[in-house]
């Protein structure tokens, strides 16, 4: 796989396919995900003619875990911003799928900008931690168990079983997912990123973005009710949003006729 060096020396894998020429796309996974989960996009972008760039973040896919303390969002999102920065990226679209659109927060916060045209975030909350002030965080979670709540992995809030999606959204699942990654467990690396992730607040970043975002959500999400993009949408100057019906937390898995559609129709703005 072809690689770009982050600025603490880190090599980000990342696969790379439609016209050079065209408008970039850069696509980043989720949690545990790889960048080859974003194969059933491929298509539909090819076809409107853009560059496609999927990233494999730190620790996901085929790129190195890295140093003890960069595991962090605030390093995932200077990891985006420097594969922008290396691939010489202007005017791109960067969609984030669940931690990976976190981590484009991330990098915003930086004031990392610099050649993004627009956001696309992907069955995400802002906030996970659930608050008066916010009701669409992780099923479950609040000030009460705060600490101690993704301490040992991602908590099942049993909301919607594989079982309830039926046989082709599974198998859309299956084919897309590493499921020997995924019951592995949890590395400590891993456990101190979703910590991490699951304490941070994002929505003053979504307040002050200077560019268009589009929030979409599953309606069937497992973990946060599917409100959250609508919310979320509310709090920025250039804000969007979207539920897709019969889908989860792998909206863009699930049902990617329905998210191509959704997604095309954005670039095409």
């Amino acid at each position: 796989m072809p690689h770009v060096a982050a600025s603490d020396g880190v090599l980000l894998n990342y696969l790379e396919s439609g016209d050079p020429n065209g408008r970039p796309v850069l696509l980043v996974a989720g949690f545990k995900a790889a960048a080859t989960t974003w194969r059933p996009q491929l298509g539909a972008l090819h076809r409107a003619g853009h560059r496609v760039i999927a990233l494999d973040r730190r620790g996901h896919g085929a790129t190195a875990v890295g140093p003890d303390g960069a595991h962090t969002m605030q390093r995932h999102g200077a990891d985006v911003a420097d594969a922008i920065e290396a691939l010489g990226l202007g005017e791109a679209t960067v969609v984030g799928q669940s931690m990976g659109g976190n981590a484009i927060w991330a990098m915003l916060d930086a004031g990392r900008d610099a050649g993004i045209r627009d956001v696309v975030i992907v069955d995400q909350t802002p906030k996970m931690l659930n608050s008066e002030d916010w009701a669409y965080g992780f099923y479950g979670y609040d000030a009460g168990n705060a600490e101690t709540y993704f301490a040992t992995g991602i908590p099942d809030p049993k909301r919607h079983s594989p079982v309830s999606k039926g046989p082709v959204r599974l198998a859309r699942l299956l084919k897309a997912l590493d499921l020997k990654a995924a019951k592995a467990g949890f590395t400590a690396a891993e456990l101190e990123l979703l910590n991490d992730h699951a304490q941070r607040d994002w929505r003053a970043n979504i307040a002050a973005a200077r560019i268009p975002v589009l929030f979409v959500a599953g309606r069937e999400s497992e973990f946060w009710p599917c409100e959250h993009a609508a919310a979320a949408a509310s709090l920025a100057p250039q804000g969007e949003s979207a539920v897709i019906e019969n889908a989860g937390h792998a909206t863009n898995i699930e049902q990617p006729k329905a998210f191509d559609g959704i997604l095309s129709k954005w670039l095409a703005r």
